[in-house]
């Protein structure tokens, strides 16, 4: 009998970053098993990936060698199938980092109809439990335990997407038009005041300037004087000399 293989407290999940299209309709990413077979697994060594519908995973039964491999193509019936051979050492601690691998993202698989296993589209949302196989040249040698249950997204059917948004009701029309009328208000108040205090400052600066061009002095016309012809005589005035129109000066003479 063949020796049972290894059991790996190892439980494979979907990378916990964020990642662009991690859990679709058909594929889901999962992370590598570095580190995971060394101290198992040989050079000549390879890993396999086995999928199964989440309430078949406890009848799945490890093939005893490659030719028993089940294929993707039959997934609807057997309910389980393996992929993504990989050599040992490229999850071994020494080799670079794994890239995050992508379950059901070849496309291929299903159009051509090919038996080798491949990485074909998963045909269901699931949900689906997954496990790691190391395969020597005498069978299996390690495995890790199975995932949790991995669901993927639901497409969503043509006739459930209403291409008219539902209405909104009165309620919310209601609270809204009362919003944008309270807006409307509240603009036209913030524009009134600056309009005014812009207005008030102007005004004070030209207060002078305006003060003295609109003010206005009226005065009372005063006719020029006339010249009034001098009496005959003289009048004295100091120092004792008598002026007469229009004969120069003489001495003063009383009267």
């Amino acid at each position: 009998l063949p020796t049972p293989p290894a059991r790996l407290p190892y439980v494979p999940h979907v990378p916990p970053m964020a990642l662009l299209g991690k859990v679709t309709a058909s594929t889901f990413a999962l992370e590598g098993p570095r580190c995971v077979f060394d101290g198992h697994a040989d050079a000549s060594d390879t890993v396999w990936l086995a999928v199964a519908f989440a309430n078949a995973s406890a009848a799945f039964r490890n093939p005893l060698s490659r030719a028993d491999v089940p294929p993707y193509k039959q997934l609807p019936t057997a309910r389980s199938y393996m992929t993504l051979e990989t050599a040992a050492a490229a999850y071994s601690c020494s080799a670079p980092s794994p890239p995050v691998l992508r379950v059901g993202g070849d496309t291929a698989c299903r159009d051509q109809g090919r038996l080798d296993p491949c990485n074909g589209p998963l045909p269901s949302p699931g949900p689906y439990r997954v496990k790691f196989l190391l395969m020597g040249c005498r069978g299996p040698k390690a495995e890790t335990r199975w995932s949790e249950p991995i669901l993927l997204r639901r497409a969503l059917s043509p006739s459930t997407i209403h291409p008219v948004p539902a209405r909104r009701g009165s309620a919310v029309v209601v609270i809204t038009s009362i919003l944008a009328s309270l807006g409307a208000v509240l603009a036209t108040a913030v524009l009134g005041a600056l309009g005014a205090k812009v207005w008030g400052s102007l005004c004070h600066q030209n207060l002078g300037a305006d003060a003295f061009i609109r003010r206005s002095y009226r005065t009372h016309h005063i006719p020029p004087a006339v010249p009034q012809p001098l009496r005959p005589g003289c009048v004295c005035s100091p120092p004792g000399l008598c002026r007469s129109a229009p004969q120069p000066p003489a001495p003063c003479q009383r009267i």
